[in-house]
C-alpha cells in the first residue's frame, strides 16, 4: 500500500513577476509605509522598493480585477471575478484579512471606492445590471444596492466633499447618485451642447459639486451638479484611463503614453511623455497613475510598473515587468544556473534571475511562443512556436542557431535527451519529431500513432526511450531515435526516467482530484531527490504530492521544478488568459515549523486511509440526514395545490371544531441519542432541555414542566445564555430557525432565520451574551455568527464538508470561535461578513482525529477538545500541545469550571479534572446501585453513554444516550429525573382500563409502564428479545398483551411484567392486538402479513383466522358485544369480520354507523371522513382514539400534529383544533380511562406526551395553544362593491403605461415628411422672398408688448384627493392648523386657515398610502408609499419616502421588495420603526428602521389582500394586520415576525369576515371593522365580543386617539336621522355618537378618519375632505374634487382666473384659482367629455359621452339649448372666434357645425367629411374661416367653415393664423413626440396666448414645456412630474399666468404657476 499522506515539505510563494495592466485600471497605489500595492492574477502584492521585497495577500481564490486604497493608506480593498465573487479588505502591512464582503455580486467586482472617512465602501458588479452596492465594510454589511447601468461601469467615486453623494461613469454615460435611507437614486449627467455623449473612463470629485472626468477621446469633461459646464479639449491624444486626485492636484494617464499633472483647478502643470523616455517604446499605454509628493507611479497596458521622480521626469525607473497579452505557456529552467526562461503569446522570450528577481534578457521573436527547453550543457535554448516551427538560440547572446518549420500546428512540448544528442519536438499534429543536435538539428526520426495532440514528453535516463501523453489521456512509449512504438510493456519494466512531467500513469494517479476531467492538470514536475511531485491545474491551484517511484537521478538540482501555473482558472469567463504571470515557488524541504508558518497550503480533501475506524455511535450519528420528504413550511403551498378540492369542500357546510381542548401537561423523554451538551440548569435552578419539538423547563422540586412550543420540528441543539436565563434552540426545517427564548416567561425573544438549510446542529452564546453562533447541517455545514437581539447575521462561512458536532465562541474574544467534528477542528476569526478558518495543526506525524466536544480554557489561546478515541487534546492557538487519555471510547461532553474541567464519555463515567488536565480528581460511575430513592424511574443499564454534562447548585447534571437525565450529588448518589424511550420508534401504547397508568412498547426492545398521576414516573420496565409495535390491557387490567416485530406475541402480568403465555404463528410484525370487551375471553392479533388471528385466552388456542384483507392491518376494534371486529388496512380498506370464527361480513356504511363499538381507533369510515386533511396524499392519519363519551375524536398524523375533531366527523375536511409538539410522526394516541388525559407517542422522537383534556364546562380565559383549522371557511366574509374594487384594482406604473385613447397608425415623428409643392416642382426660392412675410402661426393677445417666454412651471394648487381606493390617508398636523393628504404622486400639506398648499414631489409614481409619526420626538414626520414595478431595487421599484411635512426634506427613501406597490405604512410607538405592506402576491409585511434605511424583518403576510397593518400604539413589537377574510396578530422577535391568526371559535357562530380597519384599546384589546358593519373586539388573539351593526355598511376606517383613547369609525351608510357615516365611540366601543356629513350624496362612503382637538377630519370616497366639529356636528368642506376620472374636459375663462372641468363622474365644476377652491358644480347625469367657453365668456358648451351636447348661460346656469345628433362620445367642442358657429367633434369621425345666430334650436349647418378616424382636438383660425382637426390616426386635417370641405393646398394651410392651438399633430409641433413613445401618446397640448410657449401632457403623466413652434424632432424641453399615468388635457389661463392640467387615473387637477423670463 502506498503512503497516501501528503508530503512533509511545503511550497511558499516567494516572488511574483508581473502586474495586471490589461482590462484593469486604477490599481496601483503608494501605501502609508511608502510601499507599492498592486495585484496580479489572484494575488495582492505589496512591494517594498527599498528592500526589493514582496509580500503577498492570498485571500482570493480567483483573479483580482479591482483595488481601492483606504484614505489612511494602510488598508486595501480588492475584488475578484468568479461565480460568487467577494471583496476582501486587508492590511497592507500584515497582509491579513480584516473583512470579507460576499453573497451579493455575481460574475465579478469591477470597481471599488472608499468614502472620505473610510467607513463605507462602494462596489460595482460585472453582472448584466452592473449592480452598485454600498457596504459598511467593517461589519461586512450591505447598506444599499441598486442597478448601476445597462452597460459597463468603468469608474466610481464618492464625492469627497458632500456626504451621501457619489458618481459613476462608463460606456456612454455618467450618473450622479444620492444615497438616502437604503436607496441609491441616480440622475444622469446632461451632456447638453457643451460636449458629445460618449464613454467616460475615469473621474475625480472636487469641491462645490464639481466633478472632473476623462473621456474616450482624450478630453476632460468638467461637471457642476449634473450638468457639463466645460471641456478641456485634447488633454490627451487618446482615451484617459486613469485619474488620481491628491493634495497637490490631479494626475491623468492615457492611452497616448502620457502622464499629465494638473493643479486643483485643473490648470495644467506638466506633461510626461513616457514614450519619449529611455525606457519608452511605441504603443506604450498608461492604465494607472498615482501621484504622491514628488513620486509618480505608472502602470502600463504591457504589465510594467514605472516610478517617476518629478524633477528627473525623463528617467522613469522600471520597478516591475512581466509578459503582457495572451497566455504564457513556455517555461524552462537552466540546468546549471538559477535562471528561468519564459516565452509567451506576446512573442517575447525572457530570461529571469531566480536569485535577485530581475529580468536579465529579453528577445522578441516573429511568432507567439508555446514551449521552451534548454540543452543539457546549458548552451542552446529551443523554442516551439504557435505556427508549428521551432527556433534554437544560443543562451549567452540570444542569437539564432537554426529555425525549422516541419509542422503546421503549434509545437506544444520539446525536450532535449539526457545525453544531449537529440531534441524531441511534439506538436498539435499528433506526432513527435526527433532531431539530431550534433547534425545541426537534422530530423532523424518520427513517432506516430498518437490520436490526439501531444501534451507531455519524458526521456529515459539512457536516452533510449521516450514516453508521451496525448490530449486523449493516452500514454505511449517509443524507442529512440528511430521512433518505433514499444508495445510490449515488459521491456519498460526497468527503465528509469530522467524527468517526470507525465500526468497519466499509475505512478501519478493520485494527483487527479475525485471528479475531474482528464485535461485539467496542465503540468507536472517531479523532484527525485525529495520524492515530491508538483502539479498545476486549470483551477489555478498548485499541488504538492508524495511520489511513489523511488529512483535516483544524477541531476540533483533541487530547483528543477519545471512548472507553469496559469493562475487564473482557464475556464474563467473573464476574457481569456491572464497574460503572463508565472509564479516562482521555492521549495522548503523538511522545515516543518517553518513550512507551517509560511505555508499558504490547504490540506488535501482526500480521506486519509489510515484513520482509525469511527466509534459505532458516532458512525450512526454521521449517517443521520434529518432530511424530510415534506417540511411543515411546505404546508401552505401544498394546500394551494389542493385549491380545487378546497372549493368543492367549501360549498358544503362543515362541522364546527370541538369546544373541548387539550393542553400539554408532561413529556417523558430527552433527546440524547444524537445530540450533545443540551442540558442545563437555569438561574432559578430549574432544568432546561429538549425533546421532539418541545423545549422543556423542568422543576425538579414540584416535578412539573413548562414548555416552549415555538418550534414546529425536531430541536437538534440547545445552548444557554451566560446569565442562565435565556436559551437558544435550533431545529430541523427547509429554512430552519433558531429561537432564543426566556426560560421564565417562555416567550420568544428572537427568531433567527434565512441562512441555514435542513437544520441547525450546534449553537453557542458568546461570553457577553450578545452574540450567537450556529452551524447548519447543509452540505457545507455553514457557520453563522449572529447579533441575536437584532436578529442580524454578522458573518458566515462554509464550515466543512464533514459533519460538525460543536461550535464554541471564545469567551475572551467574541470574534473568534472553534468548530469541531469529523476529522476536523478549525479555529475561526471574524472578518467583516466572512469568517477565516485555520485547521488545527497536529505536527508532522499526527493525524487530526474526530472531535466530539470542545471548550475554551482559562486564557484566550487555550482550547481543549475531546476525541472519538477517548483523548483530550490541549491546544494553544492552533497548535496541539499534548493529549491526555481521559475515557474509554469517545469523550462526548466537556464543561469548563472555574478551577478545572468535567468530562463525560461513552464509558458512562463522569470525571473531574484539574485546570491543566494533569490529574483526574474524581470519577463518578453511573450505576444502578447508586440510584437514590427519590428517582423518577429506573436505569436500564449500568454505565450508559454520557452525552451531556452541566454543573450547578451543588450537583452534576448528566444526560445519557438512553434518554435519561440524572442528577449526581457530589457525594455520589444519583437521582433519575427524566426518562424516555431510547433510540428507535415508539408505536405501542395502551391505557389501563381503570387506573391512571399506561404501557408503551418500542423498537428499543423495552416494555414500560408509566404513572399518569402527578408523580409522573416510570413504574416498571422489561427488556424484550425483540422490539414491539403494539400492546393492550385486558378488560380487568391484570394482563397485558404485547405484539412483537418478529411475528410473536406475549401476554404478561401487568404488575410484575412476567410472562403468562407466548405464541409465534406469524413471520411479520404484529401491528395491533386487542382483547374482546367484557370478560376478555378472546384476543385478536393483527399482523403485517394481512391476517388477524383470534385466540381464546382461557384455553390458549387459536380459534379463528380473518382472511381477505389485501394489505397489512393497521387498526382493529371490537364491537360492544364482542361479536364483530372492524379492521383498517394499509390499502385504506375498512373490513368487518365475525368473531370468533373470522367470517367476513359486508356491512353497508349506513348500518355500520349504528353499531356500538367498545373502542374506536379506526381512521376510515363515514364517521371519520372529516379527519383526513386536504393534503391526504402526502401525509397519513396514523392513529385515532375516541373519548368514552363518544364526543371527541383525537387523531395523530405524519406531520406531528395532534388534532381534535367532533365525533362523528362526517363530510370532508372537518374543522379541528391542532397542536404541535411531536416532531414528525405521531404514531399513537389514547384517552385515559376517565378521558381526563390524552396520551400520545411520537415515533422517531421517542417521547411520550401527556395532554390534559379541558372540557367545555371550564373554558377558562387562558388561551389554548391550538391553531385553528387549515381551511379558512369559504363562507366568504360578505360582499361590498367598494371592497371588491379595491381588492381587484391593478395599479399600473407610469413608466409602463399605454395610451389612453385607442389611436392607430404611424406616430408623427416616424412619418415620412411630404415634400412641399415647390420641392415637387423643383422650384428654388430666392433666400429673400419678395412675397409678404409669413403671418403669425397664432393670433396673440399682447401685440406690441415684448413677449416673454415661460421658463418654468411651479405647482401652485392641486384639486383632488385619492379616496377611491386608499384609506387612513388624511391627517392633522400642528394641532389641526394643517392637514396632510395625497393625490397622484404628490403629498399635499393644506393650511386650513388660508387654503394654501405646499407639496412633496419626490415620488416618481402614485402614492398609495400615507401615515404620520405620532411620537413627539418626530414631529411632522410623514411616510408615504408608492406603486412600482418589480422589486429589482431600480428607480422604478416601489419605495417608501419618509419626509418632513413642513420643509419637505426627504429623510429616508426605502426601496422595497414589495413588487407592484406599498399599500399600507405605519410607524411604531417610539416612532423609530416603520411597518409596510406590499401588493405582491404574498402581501409581504416588512419592518424598517427608517432612519438607517435598514430592513429589520420581512415575511409573507397572507395569500389574500391585506388592507391595513398598524402597530399597537404602545408597542414597538406588536402589530395587527387585517384584510380579506383575515386578521393576524404579529410579534417582532429579533428579525423574525411571528403571527397568530385571530380565533373566532370562542363565540358561537362567529366566523371570519373580511376585515377592513383596525383600532386599539387598553389591556391588549383590538377592534377590527368588518365588511358587514360589525366591529369585532379581540382580547389577545381570541374574539371576545362583536359590536353588531356598528355601521350599516363596511367600516373602512378606524382611528384610535392617543390622548384619551376614544375611537372614531367611518363607514359606508345612507345618511339618516339616527345614523351617520362617522361615529365617535368610548374606549371600550360600548357607546357612540353619530355625525352626519352634509355632502348631499345618496350614500356617504368614508375612507379616512382622524381626530384632532374637538374636530374630526373625514376623507370620503367622493374625494371630499370634511372637518366635523365634535360639539356642534357642523361640517366644513375643505377639499373637493372629481370623484371619478378621467377628467377629459378643461376650459379656461377668456379673461378671469377661473376654469371649468368636465369628467367621467357626470359633473362640470367651476374652480377659482385665486380663492383656491371650487365655486360651483353642475350634475349632468351623464359622463361629460369636453367643455368650452364662448369668446366672451358668457356661454359654456358641454359635450357628453352619450353624443349629446348642452349650452349653458354662465350667469344663471340655465340651459340655453341642447341637442343629440350623434350616438357616440363628443370629443371636442369649440365656439368660433366670432361666436357665429359651434363646432362639435365626435367619435363617429365627424365634425358638425351649428349656426348659433339662429337661436337655441341648434340645427346642423353642415359637417366635415372624409375624417379618417375619431376626432381628438379642434382649433379655429383667427378669422373663423378654417378649422384644424387632429384625429385618432395621427393625421391633422384642415377644413373650411362652414362648408366642411377639406383644404389640401399646403401653401394656404401654412399661411393660416390660428386663434388657438391645442393640436398634438402637425409639423409645427413634431418636436413634442419623444423617442420612448412606442406604446404611449402625447394626449394634449396647448400653445400660450403669447404664441411662443407650448405645454403638453402625455400618457406617462408628464407635463412638458417646449418652445413654439418646435419643428425639429425630439425638441429640448423641461418636464414636470406629479400626475399619475395619463394627463388628459392642459390649458393656459388668460394672460399666461397659469397652466391647468387635468389627470386621467388620478382625477385631479393641477394648477401650475408660470415663471416668465425676466426682460
Amino acid at each position: 500500500m502506498a503512503d497516501r499522506s501528503p508530503p512533509n515539505c511545503h511550497l511558499r510563494l516567494e516572488w511574483v513577476y508581473g502586474y495586471r495592466g490589461h482590462q484593469c485600471r486604477n490599481n496601483l497605489y503608494y501605501t502609508a509605509a511608502k510601499e507599492i500595492v498592486y495585484f496580479v492574477a489572484g494575488v495582492g502584492v505589496v512591494y517594498s522598493p527599498r528592500e526589493h521585497r514582496q509580500k503577498f495577500y492570498l485571500g482570493h481564490q480567483d483573479d483580482i480585477i479591482s483595488l481601492a486604497l483606504h484614505p489612511e493608506r494602510v488598508l486595501v480593498a480588492t475584488g475578484q471575478v468568479g461565480k460568487e465573487p467577494y471583496i476582501c479588505v486587508w492590511d497592507s502591512y500584515t497582509v491579513q484579512t480584516i473583512s470579507i464582503m460576499k453573497d451579493v455580486h455575481t460574475h465579478g467586482i469591477a470597481c471599488l471606492a472608499f468614502d472620505v472617512d473610510g467607513q463605507r465602501l462602494l462596489s460595482v458588479g460585472l453582472d448584466s445590471k452592473n449592480t452598485i452596492c454600498v457596504w459598511d465594510w467593517r461589519k461586512g454589511k450591505l447598506l444599499s444596492m441598486a442597478p448601476g447601468h445597462t452597460d459597463r461601469i468603468f469608474d466610481i467615486s464618492w464625492d469627497l466633499y458632500q456626504p451621501n453623494k457619489l458618481v459613476s461613469c462608463g460606456v456612454k454615460h455618467i450618473k450622479f447618485w444620492n444615497l438616502c435611507g437604503n436607496s441609491l437614486t441616480p440622475k444622469r449627467g446632461v451632456f447638453g451642447k457643451t460636449g458629445d455623449l460618449q464613454t467616460i473612463l475615469c473621474l475625480a470629485c472636487a469641491r462645490d459639486e464639481v466633478t472632473y472626468s476623462g473621456a474616450l477621446n482624450g478630453d476632460i469633461y468638467v461637471w457642476k451638479g449634473i450638468n457639463l459646464i466645460r471641456t478641456i479639449q485634447g488633454a490627451h491624444a487618446a482615451g484617459i484611463f486613469s485619474m488620481n486626485a491628491c493634495e497637490e492636484g490631479f494626475a491623468t494617464g492615457g492611452r497616448d503614453g502620457c502622464v499629465r499633472l494638473w493643479d486643483l483647478n485643473f490648470k495644467p502643470i506638466t506633461v510626461i511623455d513616457l514614450r519619449e523616455t529611455d525606457q519608452g517604446y511605441k504603443g506604450l499605454s498608461v492604465r494607472s497613475v498615482c501621484w504622491r509628493g514628488d513620486h509618480i507611479l505608472v502602470g502600463t497596458q504591457d504589465s510594467e510598473i514605472f516610478e517617476i521622480v518629478v524633477h528627473e521626469r525623463n528617467k522613469p525607473f522600471l520597478i516591475m515587468q512581466g509578459h503582457c497579452e495572451g497566455e504564457l505557456w513556455a517555461l524552462a529552467v537552466h540546468p546549471t544556473k538559477p535562471l528561468a526562461i519564459t516565452g509567451s503569446d506576446d512573442r517575447s522570450v525572457r530570461i529571469w534571475s531566480l536569485i535577485d528577481h530581475a529580468l536579465i534578457a529579453r528577445c522578441n521573436m516573429e511568432e507567439p511562443i508555446r514551449c521552451a527547453a534548454v540543452s543539457m550543457d546549458g548552451i542552446h535554448l529551443a523554442l516551439g512556436m504557435k505556427d508549428g516551427s521551432f527556433t534554437v538560440l544560443r543562451v549567452r547572446d540570444m542569437t539564432e542557431v537554426v529555425h525549422i518549420k516541419d509542422r503546421k500546428e503549434a509545437i506544444h512540448e520539446l525536450k532535449y535527451s539526457p545525453d544531449g544528442n537529440f531534441l524531441s519536438v511534439g506538436s498539435n499534429d499528433n506526432s513527435v519529431d526527433i532531431y539530431g543536435v550534433v547534425q545541426r538539428y537534422k530530423k532523424v526520426g518520427e513517432c506516430i500513432g498518437s490520436t490526439s495532440f501531444i501534451t507531455h514528453m519524458d526521456w529515459s535516463l539512457d536516452s533510449k526511450y521516450l514516453q508521451i501523453n496525448d490530449g486523449s489521456g493516452k500514454r505511449l512509449f517509443y524507442r529512440m531515435p528511430g521512433g518505433k512504438e514499444v508495445t510490449n510493456k515488459e521491456e519498460l519494466k526497468g527503465v528509469q526516467w530522467a524527468s517526470w512531467t507525465s500526468i497519466s500513469g499509475f505512478e501519478v494517479n493520485g494527483i487527479w482530484p475525485k471528479y475531474s476531467e482528464i485535461s485539467d492538470i496542465n503540468s507536472v514536475d517531479a523532484n527525485f531527490m525529495g520524492q515530491v511531485l508538483v502539479t498545476a491545474d486549470d483551477y489555478g491551484i498548485v499541488k504538492l504530492f508524495r511520489k511513489l517511484c523511488k529512483y535516483v537521478s544524477q541531476n540533483n538540482n533541487s530547483l528543477n521544478i519545471n512548472f507553469l501555473s496559469l493562475h487564473s482558472k482557464s475556464d474563467s469567463w473573464y476574457g481569456g488568459a491572464d497574460g503572463g504571470w508565472h509564479m516562482h515557488f521555492d521549495l522548503i524541504v523538511f522545515f516543518i515549523t517553518e513550512s507551517l508558518v509560511d505555508s499558504n497550503s490547504e490540506e488535501s480533501d482526500s480521506d486519509q486511509s489510515d484513520v482509525p475506524e469511527l466509534d459505532s455511535e458516532i458512525e450512526q450519528e454521521t449517517q443521520m440526514t434529518y432530511r424530510r420528504q415534506v417540511y411543515k413550511e411546505d404546508l401552505p403551498q401544498l394546500k394551494e395545490q389542493c385549491k380545487e378540492k378546497r372549493k368543492t369542500a367549501a360549498s358544503k357546510r362543515r362541522e364546527r371544531a370541538p369546544i373541548n381542548s387539550i393542553r400539554l401537561h408532561f413529556v417523558h423523554g430527552y433527546r440524547g441519542y444524537d445530540c450533545r451538551s443540551n442540558l442545563f440548569y437555569t438561574q432559578t435552578g430549574e432544568i432546561v432541555y429538549h425533546v421532539a419539538a418541545v423545549g422543556v423547563v423542568y422543576n425538579r422540586q414540584q416535578n412539573t414542566q413548562r414548555f416552549y412550543l415555538g418550534h414546529d420540528d425536531d430541536i437538534l441543539c440547545l445552548a444557554i445564555h451566560p446569565l442562565k436565563d435565556y436559551v437558544a434552540t435550533g431545529q430541523v426545517g427547509r429554512d430552519c430557525s433558531i429561537h432564543i427564548w426566556d426560560t421564565e416567561t417562555i416567550k420568544p425573544l428572537s427568531v433567527l432565520k434565512g441562512y441555514h438549510q435542513y437544520g441547525v446542529c450546534a449553537v453557542d452564546f458568546s461570553a457577553d451574551g450578545k452574540r450567537l453562533t450556529s452551524v447548519g447541517i447543509d452540505d457545507n455545514h455553514t457557520i453563522v455568527l449572529w447579533d441575536w437581539k437584532k436578529g442580524e447575521k454578522l458573518s458566515a462561512a462554509r464550515g466543512s464538508k464533514d459533519k460538525i458536532f460543536v461550535v464554541k465562541v471564545n469567551p475572551y474574544m467574541p470574534d473568534k470561535l472553534i468548530t469541531a467534528g469529523i476529522k476536523h477542528i478549525k479555529f475561526w476569526r471574524r472578518a467583516g461578513g466572512g469568517l477565516i478558518g485555520k485547521k488545527g495543526y497536529v505536527g508532522p506525524m499526527g493525524k487530526i482525529e474526530t472531535m466530539m466536544c470542545a471548550v475554551y480554557g482559562w486564557t484566550e489561546e487555550m482550547a481543549f477538545s475531546g476525541t472519538s478515541t477517548g483523548d483530550v487534546c490541549i491546544w494553544r492557538d492552533l497548535f496541539l500541545i499534548k493529549t491526555v487519555k481521559a475515557h474509554d471510547g469517545p469523550v462526548f461532553s466537556m464543561h469548563a469550571l472555574e478551577k478545572g474541567f468535567v468530562t463525560g464519555g461513552k464509558d458512562g463515567i463522569v470525571a473531574l479534572w484539574d485546570d491543566t488536565f494533569e490529574r483526574c480528581l474524581k470519577t463518578y460511575a453511573i450505576k444502578r446501585a447508586a440510584l437514590a430513592p427519590g428517582s423518577k424511574g429506573l436505569l436500564l443499564e449500568d454505565n450508559p453513554s454520557i452525552r451531556a454534562i452541566s454543573l450547578g447548585h451543588g450537583h452534576i447534571l448528566v444526560g445519557t444516550k438512553n434518554g435519561e437525565i440524572l442528577e449526581v450529588d457530589k457525594s455520589g448518589p444519583v437521582t433519575l429525573l427524566v426518562q424516555g424511550h431510547m433510540e428507535g420508534e415508539v408505536w405501542g401504547l395502551a391505557t389501563h382500563p381503570h387506573l391512571p397508568i399506561c404501557a408503551t412498547v418500542s423498537d428499543d426492545k423495552t416494555l414500560r409502564i408509566w404513572d399518569l398521576s402527578p408523580s409522573h414516573c416510570m413504574l416498571a420496565v422489561r427488556k424484550l428479545k425483540k422490539g414491539g409495535r403494539c400492546c393492550c390491557f385486558s378488560p380487568d387490567g391484570k394482563a397485558l398483551a404485547v405484539g412483537l416485530n418478529d411475528g410473536s406475541f406475549l401476554i404478561v402480568n401487568s404488575d410484575t411484567l412476567e410472562d403468562l403465555v407466548s405464541f409465534h404463528h406469524r413471520k411479520d410484525v404484529i401491528s395491533d392486538i386487542r382483547f374482546s370487551p367484557g370478560s376478555g375471553k378472546y384476543l385478536a392479533v393483527a399482523s403485517y402479513d394481512s391476517f388477524v388471528d383470534i385466540y381464546n385466552v382461557m384455553s390458549s388456542k387459536r380459534v379463528g383466522i380473518c382472511k381477505g384483507a389485501s394489505s397489512y392491518i393497521t387498526h382493529m376494534d371490537w364491537d360492544i358485544r364482542g361479536k364483530l371486529l372492524q379492521l383498517n388496512t394499509g390499502a385504506k380498506e375498512q373490513l368487518f369480520f365475525e368473531a370468533p370464527r373470522g367470517k367476513r361480513q359486508i356491512i353497508p356504511s349506513m348500518e355500520a354507523e349504528k353499531i356500538s363499538w367498545s373502542s374506536w381507533t379506526s381512521v376510515l369510515g363515514s364517521c371519520c371522513e372529516g379527519i383526513w386533511p386536504i393534503i391526504g396524499e402526502v401525509t397519513d392519519v396514523t392513529a385515532s382514539c375516541l373519548t368514552n363519551d363518544s364526543t371527541v375524536l383525537a387523531t395523530g398524523d405524519d406531520f406531528g400534529f395532534v388534532k381534535l375533531f367532533r365525533y362523528p366527523a362526517k363530510g370532508k375536511y372537518g374543522k379541528f383544533k391542532r397542536y404541535v409538539a411531536h416532531s414528525t410522526h405521531v404514531t399513537n394516541v389514547r384517552w385515559a380511562h376517565d378521558d381526563s388525559l390524552l396520551v400520545s407517542v411520537g415515533g422517531g422522537d421517542t417521547s411520550l406526551m401527556l395532554w390534559t383534556h379541558e372540557m367545555e364546562g371550564h373554558r377558562e380565559s387562558r388561551q389554548c395553544d391550538s391553531e385553528e383549522s387549515d381551511l379558512d371557511s369559504e363562507e366568504d366574509g360578505g360582499y361590498d362593491s367598494d371592497v371588491t374594487r379595491e381588492n381587484e384594482i391593478n395599479y399600473t406604473i407610469k413608466a409602463l403605461s399605454t395610451n389612453i385613447r385607442p389611436m392607430f397608425g404611424i406616430k408623427p415623428h416616424l412619418q415620412q415628411k411630404e415634400p412641399s409643392i415647390d420641392e415637387r416642382q423643383g422650384v428654388v426660392r430666392p433666400p429673400v422672398s419678395r412675397a409678404l412675410p409669413q403671418p403669425e402661426k397664432l393670433q396673440t393677445n399682447n401685440i406690441g408688448k415684448k413677449k416673454r417666454p415661460i421658463e418654468d412651471l411651479v405647482l401652485e394648487l392641486v384639486f383632488g384627493y385619492r379616496g377611491k381606493d386608499c384609506r387612513n390617508n388624511v391627517h392633522y398636523l400642528n394641532d389641526g392648523a394643517d392637514i396632510i393628504y395625497h393625490t397622484a404622486s404628490v403629498g399635499i400639506l393644506y393650511n386650513v386657515g388660508t387654503g394654501s398648499q405646499s407639496f412633496y414631489q419626490e415620488h416618481n409614481d402614485d402614492i398609495l398610502c400615507l401615515t404620520i409619526n405620532q411620537h413627539p420626538k418626530f414631529i411632522n414626520i410623514v411616510a408615504t408609499g408608492q406603486v412600482g414595478d418589480s422589486a429589482d431595487m431600480s428607480a422604478t421599484a416601489p419605495c417608501i419616502h419618509v419626509w418632513d411635512a413642513m420643509n419637505k426634506q426627504t429623510l429616508s427613501v426605502l426601496r422595497c421588495y414589495h413588487s407592484k406597490g406599498v399599500c399600507s405604512v405605519g410607524f411604531s410607538a417610539t416612532g423609530k420603526l416603520l411597518l409596510s405592506v406590499g401588493l405582491d402576491p404574498e402581501h409581504t409585511i416588512t419592518i424598517w428602521k427608517w432612519q438607517e434605511g435598514a430592513k429589520i424583518a420581512s415575511r409573507a403576510g397572507h395569500n389574500q389582500r391585506i388592507f391595513v397593518a398598524e402597530f399597537r400604539p404602545d408597542s414597538d413589537t406588536q402589530f395587527v394586520s387585517v384584510g380579506v377574510k383575515h386578521v393576524r396578530f404579529w410579534t417582532l422577535a429579533g428579525r423574525a415576525l411571528l403571527s397568530k391568526k385571530g380565533q373566532t371559535s370562542s363565540i358561537e357562530d362567529a366566523r371570519m369576515q373580511t376585515m377592513l380597519s383596525v383600532a386599539f384599546g387598553a389591556n391588549n384589546l383590538t377592534f377590527t371593522g368588518t365588511i358587514s358593519g360589525d366591529v369585532c373586539v379581540w382580547k389577545e388573539h381570541i374574539l371576545n365580543r362583536i359590536v353588531g351593526k356598528a355601521h350599516n355598511g363596511p367600516i373602512f376606517a378606524m382611528y384610535t386617539t392617543l390622548r384619551d383613547g376614544l375611537i372614531v369609525t367611518g363607514g359606508k351608510e345612507r345618511p339618516s336621522k339616527e345614523g351617520g357615516a362617522v361615529k365617535l365611540w368610548d374606549q371600550e366601543l360600548r357607546r357612540c355618537r353619530a355625525f352626519r356629513l352634509e355632502t348631499g350624496q345618496i350614500i356617504d362612503c368614508v375612507r379616512s378618519v382622524c381626530r384632532g382637538k374637538g374636530k374630526i377630519l373625514v376623507g370620503t370616497k367622493n374625494t371630499e375632505i370634511i372637518e366635523v366639529g365634535e360639539k356642534n356636528a357642523a361640517c366644513n368642506l375643505l377639499i373637493n374634487g372629481h370623484m371619478d376620472g378621467p377628467i377629459w374636459g378643461l376650459a379656461t375663462h377668456p379673461s378671469r382666473d377661473v376654469f371649468l372641468s368636465a369628467a367621467e363622474d357626470g359633473t362640470v365644476r367651476l374652480w377659482d384659482i385665486t380663492d383656491k377652491k371650487m365655486v360651483n358644480k353642475v350634475n349632468l347625469g351623464h359622463a361629460a367629455r369636453t367643455v368650452s367657453y364662448s369668446p366672451e365668456g358668457d356661454m359654456v358648451a358641454i359635450g357628453m359621452k352619450n353624443g349629446e351636447f348642452i349650452i349653458l348661460l354662465v350667469n344663471s346656469l340655465k340651459i340655453w339649448g341642447k341637442k343629440r345628433d350623434r350616438r357616440s362620445a363628443i370629443q371636442d367642442i369649440r365656439f368660433s372666434p366670432d361666436s357665429h358657429y359651434l363646432a362639435v367633434g365626435s367619435s363617429e369621425n365627424a365634425v358638425d357645425f351649428y349656426d348659433l345666430t339662429l337661436g337655441p334650436s341648434l340645427n346642423r349647418a353642415s359637417y366635415c367629411k372624409d375624417i379618417p378616424s375619431f376626432v381628438i382636438q379642434m382649433d379655429f383660425s383667427a378669422d373663423s374661416c378654417y378649422l384644424q382637426v387632429s384625429t385618432g390616426s395621427y393625421k391633422r386635417q384642415v377644413y373650411e367653415v362652414p362648408s366642411g370641405k377639406q383644404l389640401l393646398d399646403q401653401t394656404v394651410i401654412d399661411r393660416i393664423t390660428w386663434a388657438t392651438w391645442t393640436s398634438v399633430l402637425g409639423d409645427e409641433v413634431i418636436g413634442i413626440w419623444s423617442r420612448h413613445a412606442e406604446k404611449a401618446d402625447v394626449n394634449c397640448a396647448c400653445v400660450s396666448h403669447s404664441g411662443i410657449s407650448l405645454v403638453t401632457g402625455d400618457d406617462f403623466g408628464m407635463v412638458k414645456l417646449f418652445d413654439f413652434p418646435c419643428p425639429e424632432k425630439f425638441a429640448k424641453h423641461k418636464r414636470f412630474l406629479g400626475h399619475s399615468a395619463h394627463v388628459t388635457n392642459i390649458r393656459f389661463t388668460s394672460g399666461d399666468r397659469y397652466v391647468v392640467s387635468a389627470g386621467g387615473d388620478d382625477s385631479s387637477i393641477f394648477v401650475w404657476k408660470c415663471v416668465h423670463m425676466p426682460h
